[in-house]
């Protein structure tokens, strides 16, 4: 069990440590946002999707890096199946212990989610472990998304269904790794320096540096972190999130190809 623990959180900090700043509009790499003071931190790559390779952000027919299910179980080493880690259950109960980590996870009853319905059946069933209410739920060609909120209606966390089977966790990427409340540091308290209005600048230019033509949404506060949906003439066609305290971006490069959206 420490083992498994070392591991992921080796792995977990590898991704990190592999980000590459990406020049804004100033030379030190740093994007400047609104009026002449003010600025935020330098704006970087996050890790690309699991399984690594070079950041991607689709302009026209997605190209994700990853494994091809999108179900992330050995997600920090590419490889594919419903275990994360091995064993039996990605992110599983007791696999940290009994403590926060034991609720990233439900396990799958088996049967396929093929629809926003069923999904959202499912990630209630998760939610209700950790006394939150499901929100949006989307679905994507690997995965449903779904967006977990307090009982007073704020954004708590992100999660993903598994459509082969119908088991939930939290989401990789930001809302595993800078949720402040619900991910891996949750209990920490960084300094949040990046208003919605600079994520939603940050995104944008992160999206013209990487030479597409796709807009950025409008931004979800989560702790530690925003999350916005990409656009194309107006439609949905992915998301990617932005650090509240640095400025860092993380595309989801795991969803593939969006689908439709239920709003709840």
């Amino acid at each position: 069990m420490i083992r498994r623990h070392a591991r992921v959180a080796a792995a977990a900090a590898m991704a990190l440590a592999g980000a590459v700043t990406i020049g804004g509009c100033g030379g030190n790499g740093s994007t400047s946002i609104g009026g002449p003071a003010s600025h935020t931190p330098a704006v970087s790559v996050g890790p690309t999707a699991p399984g690594g390779g070079t950041p991607t952000v689709p302009d026209g027919t997605p190209s994700p890096a990853g494994p091809t299910s999108g179900w992330g179980p050995d997600m920090w080493n590419g490889n594919s199946g419903s275990s994360m880690m091995g064993g039996g259950g990605s992110w599983g109960p007791g696999m940290m212990g009994n403590g926060m980590m034991g609720n990233w996870w439900l396990s799958g009853n088996g049967t396929r989610v093929q629809t926003l319905d069923q999904a959202r059946q499912r990630a209630t069933a998760f939610a209700d472990r950790l006394g939150l209410r499901v929100g949006e739920i989307m679905q994507f060609s690997r995965n449903f998304y779904a967006e977990l909120r307090t009982t007073d209606g704020h954004p708590a966390t992100e999660a993903l269904v598994n459509p082969t089977d119908g088991a939930v966790q939290i989401e990789y990427g930001p809302a595993m790794m800078w949720n402040t409340d619900y991910g891996m540091h949750y209990g920490s308290r960084s300094q949040v320096r990046i208003s919605a209005a600079q994520a939603r600048s940050i995104a944008q230019q992160w999206l013209r540096d990487h030479g597409n033509t796709l807009t950025a949404g409008g931004p979800e506060p989560y702790p530690g972190y925003y999350t916005l949906h990409t656009m194309r003439e107006g439609k949905i066609t992915g998301m990617l999130s932005v650090n509240a305290s640095n400025g860092q971006v993380w595309y989801h490069t795991w969803h593939g190809t969006y689908i439709a959206t239920s709003q709840r």
